[in-house]
Formats: structure tokens, C-alpha cells, sequence
């Protein structure tokens, strides 16, 4: 076999006739959308349905640029810079089976410490409409205990001291906004495209009571003119990984420097409220609707709330990937029976949605072994995933006396993962902003075994709820004398 090539504008013309290429001519886009936090999720998501509208044609006045504010962010600045912003996407099907597509619908990459007034240029240029968001769950800085905005942090600090380009993502914004307004430029729209519930209501919270601390007349025009739609996102995209690069080179005959990787399945529910237009993206599936929380709800109550469901205990049962826990039968009944009697009861009704072939549908999204998403993955940042995810399931069925069983196990499960080492004695790495006060939690159990959910933070008043603590303390105990399988087989009994 000849050697791969690497990925370029000019090499694309080159590669082998399995990979699908840019169908338009991308010297003929322009840029419309910024985007902040380029990562895997992103890239196999909002660009893919992008690039899918560009291939028809349509649509090439959006095209996106990428922004990074973090020091980590100048090894995507690099990967991009190199290979003309193009990349990758390899979709994994559980047979086996790849498909390879050159995403070009991004155009540009730009890395805010390097230049941060090029940024700002961005933002403030007429022909930019659309600003869109994937900062993660922590990225908009919600007090956990209020849920108001949190203005620590040194770069969010920088930014609210004044008299200097911004650092933050909010700062950006904010600026922009007041450069617009100034300027008499009509307003963008602000698309948060995170995994967390309400993530239009939530960055524009978050972003005005920002804007405020700065100037409370910007921010009310802000407030007044700049849309913040809502959407549910969902495609498992685990972390690119250097077999990844090494398979699609030995397959496909490419070197990429960052390729992603994920699963065949995509979904994306849009609310339509957008203040200079966006693309056609109902051309290519993404579903355009008044009010995006039932399927929001369905999503992070059924598919996130059981991923968190198998990560600890199957990491704790000694397996390490989502697809070997999801090929487990006895696993499988586990999640099920959370999504039927627990998750499911809390929802809404879901338009145009079956949603026992979605709760079946999901189990064998997370069996499909070609993903390989880690159970590591899954169990990092909990504190930001478990009281958005499953805690509200667990207060609503405490409210309708509905079964809660299911749900003090997980959070069992958690406690007994950030104890830090695994049935076997060995070390486990927490990953989560709030470690120290998560392991300080979990270390403090063996005098008091409430002490992990005594945090209101995290849990609300559930150490106090009698119905619940009585079958968490039981779960706990049975996975220090038992282990995670028998525990789980305990509950069939």
C-alpha cells in the first residue's frame, strides 16, 4: 500500500475513492458562525449537518470559524492550521464497518490568546450571525448551590476588572455585543449546543448576568435583541485516541493530526428562534420545533442518566468500556428497568416519539463495540452530570411516590467510585472539577454513611428524605461487602 496523505486542501483531490470528500468548492465560503470549543462533539455534530447542507449546494455563506480561549486549545490551533481546518469524521458501525468523510464546512481556526482582537474582529463583522457554543457543562460558570452566575475564575475575573481584551468566552460575547450595538450592526444569536438541560435559557442567564457586572444598559439590550434558542444534541463521540489516527491511515490512506470518531447515530432538536436566519438545517434532518424539552428531557433522563446508570458499576465490576457493560444481560435488565419504571415516568410526552424502541435503541447504541467509549469518560465530571441528570428524576418520583430504587444504586455507585480505588484494591482517577470535595465526601463514609449526599449541592435535601437514604444506605453497604455484580443481582431477587 502506498503512504497515507496527508490532509490538506491540496491533497484532497488525491485520496482514495472511499473517503468522501467536500462536494462544493470551499473557496467559495464564507464565514457566518463562530464557534467556541472546537471539539470532537462539535466537529462530528454542528459541522457535520453543515457540511451536509454545503454538499447540497446551499448554505456556504455560513461558514464557521472556530475559536479556542484555554492553553489547551493551541493543539486544536495546530492540528486545523496544518490541515486547512479540514478533518476526518470516521463513523463506527457495530459491524465493523467504517465510513470516512472530509468535513470542510469549518474555515478557519482561531486560538483567542494568540490574537484575541482578531476575535473580537470576528464577532463584531457583520456577516457573522450565528455565535454557537460547546463549552461543556462547566463552561457557564451556574452556581451549583443558587444557580445563579459564578464570576470566579481568572480568566472571567480578568474580563470583569476591564481595561484589556477579553479572555473568556463571556467576555468575547459581551464586547462583541457592545461593538455591534455601538456600531449599529444588527445582533447574532447565541446557539449553546451543551448537554445540559435548558442550554439556551441557561447561557443567556449566565452570559447578561455577566454583561451586567459590566454595564446593566448593555446587558438589557442584550437581554432585548440577542436570541439564545434551545436544542437537544446527541451522538456518542468518544475521545479520539491514537488507534483512531493509526486505523485511518492503515484503512483510509489519510494522515489527519485529529480525526473524530463516533457512532452512526445523530439527533438534533432546534427551537427556531434565530435573529438574522440560519441555515436550512431541516434539509438534513435536524428536527425544527417550537419547544425543545421533551426530547431534551428524554435524552438526558434516559440516555445520559444511563450512561451514568453503567459507568461506576461497571467500572467497579471490573469492565472498562460502555459496550461491555451494554452486552452484559445482566446490565442491560438494570438500565432498562431504570429507563421504564424510574426514568421514563418523569417525562413529558415526547411528540412523534416511541419511547420504549428509543429506551431499546439506546442499550444498543452503547453495545456498539467498534465506539469504544470508555467507562473513564463516562464517570468524569459527575458533579456536573448526576444532580442535572438523575437527581431530578429521583426528587420527581420521590414526589409521586414513585420507585427510587434504581437511582439510590447509581448514586451509591458514585460514592463508592470516588472512594478511589476500585473492588480490586486498585487506584481509580477521579476526573471532576470538584474532586477534592467529592473524594473528601466519599472518604468520610466509613463513619458516616450519608456523609457523600449530605452535600446540598449536589443532592438537595435528599439525606434528608427517609424513603430515599433507607435504600441508598443498603446499596452502599452491599457494594463494600458484596461488590458491584452481586449488588446489582441482589436487586433481582
Amino acid at each position: 500500500m502506498s503512504e497515507p496523505v496527508a490532509l490538506s486542501t491540496a491533497t484532497l483531490g488525491g485520496l482514495p475513492a472511499g473517503v468522501a470528500v467536500p462536494a462544493y468548492d470551499r473557496s467559495g465560503v464564507t464565514p457566518g458562525m463562530v464557534h467556541f470549543g472546537v471539539g470532537g462533539f462539535f466537529r462530528a455534530h454542528q459541522a457535520m449537518y453543515l457540511e451536509q447542507l454545503m454538499n447540497q449546494g446551499r448554505d456556504l455563506d455560513w461558514g464557521i470559524v472556530g475559536v479556542g480561549t484555554m492553553p489547551g486549545d493551541a493543539r486544536m490551533r495546530d492540528a486545523m492550521k496544518a490541515q486547512d481546518c479540514l478533518y476526518t469524521l470516521v463513523v463506527k458501525h457495530p459491524d465493523g464497518s467504517r465510513d470516512a468523510q472530509v468535513i470542510g464546512s469549518m474555515i478557519d481556526y482561531l486560538f483567542a490568546p494568540d490574537d484575541p482582537q482578531a476575535v473580537l474582529d470576528r464577532l463584531a463583522n457583520p456577516a457573522t450571525r450565528i455565535v454557537s457554543l460547546t463549552v461543556t457543562e462547566g463552561g457557564y460558570h451556574v452556581n451549583q448551590v443558587t444557580g445563579e452566575f459564578d464570576p470566579k475564575g481568572a480568566a472571567l475575573e480578568a474580563d470583569l476588572a476591564g481595561g484589556a481584551l477579553p479572555q473568556s468566552v463571556f467576555g468575547f460575547i459581551t464586547e462583541a455585543a457592545r461593538i455591534r450595538r455601538d456600531a449599529g450592526t444588527d445582533p447574532f444569536t447565541v446557539m449553546s449546543c451543551d448537554n445540559l438541560p435548558g442550554n439556551g435559557d441557561v447561557a443567556k442567564k449566565m452570559i447578561l448576568a455577566f454583561a451586567r457586572m459590566k454595564d446593566a444598559e448593555l446587558a438589557d439590550w442584550m437581554g432585548a435583541h440577542i436570541p439564545f434558542p434551545n436544542c437537544m444534541v446527541d451522538r456518542i463521540t468518544p475521545v479520539t485516541q491514537q488507534p483512531d489516527i493509526d486505523d485511518l491511515a492503515a484503512r483510509f490512506g489519510i494522515t489527519d493530526a485529529w480525526p473524530v470518531v463516533c457512532e452512526p447515530y445523530t439527533q438534533w432538536v432546534l427551537e427556531d428562534h434565530f435573529a438574522q436566519g440560519r441555515p436550512a438545517y431541516e434539509q438534513v434532518g435536524v428536527q425544527i420545533v417550537e419547544d425543545v424539552v421533551p426530547y431534551e428531557l428524554m435524552k438526558l433522563r434516559l440516555l445520559n442518566a444511563s450512561h451514568q446508570a453503567l459507568c461506576y458499576l461497571g467500572y467497579l465490576s471490573g469492565y472498562r468500556y460502555a459496550h461491555e457493560v451494554c452486552q452484559d444481560p445482566l446490565f442491560v435488565r438494570f438500565l432498562l428497568g431504570y429507563m421504564e419504571t424510574e426514568g421514563s415516568p418523569t417525562l413529558p410526552p415526547v411528540p412523534g416519539v416511541d419511547l420504549d424502541a428509543y429506551r431499546h435503541q439506546l442499550v444498543e447504541r452503547f453495545a456498539n463495540p467498534e465506539v469504544r467509549d470508555t467507562l473513564a469518560r463516562l464517570c468524569a465530571e459527575s458533579s456536573d452530570r448526576i444532580p442535572k441528570w438523575l437527581v431530578p428524576v429521583i426528587v420527581a418520583n420521590l414526589a409521586s411516590g414513585g420507585p427510587v430504587e434504581r437511582s439510590a444504586l447509581v448514586v451509591a455507585s458514585w460514592a463508592r467510585y470516588a472512594e478511589g480505588t476500585d473492588e480490586q484494591g486498585d487506584p481509580i482517577e477521579v476526573v471532576d472539577r470538584f474532586k477534592d470535595k467529592v473524594m473528601a465526601a466519599a472518604a468520610a463514609q466509613s463513619g458516616d454513611d450519608l456523609a457523600f449526599i449530605r452535600d446540598a449541592d449536589f443532592f438537595g435535601g435528599l439525606a434528608q428524605d427517609e424513603r430515599f437514604t433507607a435504600a441508598y444506605r443498603r446499596f452502599l453497604a452491599d457494594l463494600h461487602e458484596k461488590g458491584a455484580r452481586a449488588t446489582l443481582e441482589g436487586l433481582e431477587n
